[in-house]
């Protein structure tokens, strides 16, 4: 089953070679390609300044941008088999466990892409 229109657009670092590996598995797992992927990196127009988009992850459902762990939980809903998970971030005290963990992998972010691109 395909979707005519994507719910959910994400907003990604194409030169993240870490990026770049999570969004591959994000689309083999829309089968329905309910998610419009944008890669901020190739001049495609976007919401915000580049450099803020890079900074975080960020995704648009509804006409509203998320950002952190709640845009990965709009990404989710719009994957059936994440959908649960990204429904139950929709509960404050689950985003906030999600977002202090998101806030700690930023952190180690840099570290990890390089790790990423010596194994690519």
């Amino acid at each position: 089953m395909r979707s005519v229109n994507p719910v959910v657009t994400v907003y990604h670092d194409g030169g993240c070679p870490l990026c770049r590996r999570e969004i591959a598995l994000m689309r083999k797992l829309d089968r329905r390609k309910a998610i419009r992927f944008v890669d901020v990196t190739s001049g495609s127009a976007c919401p915000l300044d580049r450099k803020t988009l890079l900074a975080r992850f960020h995704a648009e459902e509804d006409g509203r941008l998320y950002s952190g762990a709640a845009a990965f939980a709009a990404m989710w809903r719009a994957i059936p088999l994440l959908r649960p998970m990204g429904v139950a971030a929709r509960n404050p005290v689950f985003l906030r466990i999600l977002e202090t963990l998101y806030t700690v992998f930023l952190r180690f972010r840099p570290a990890l892409q390089k790790l990423t691109r010596r194994f690519s």
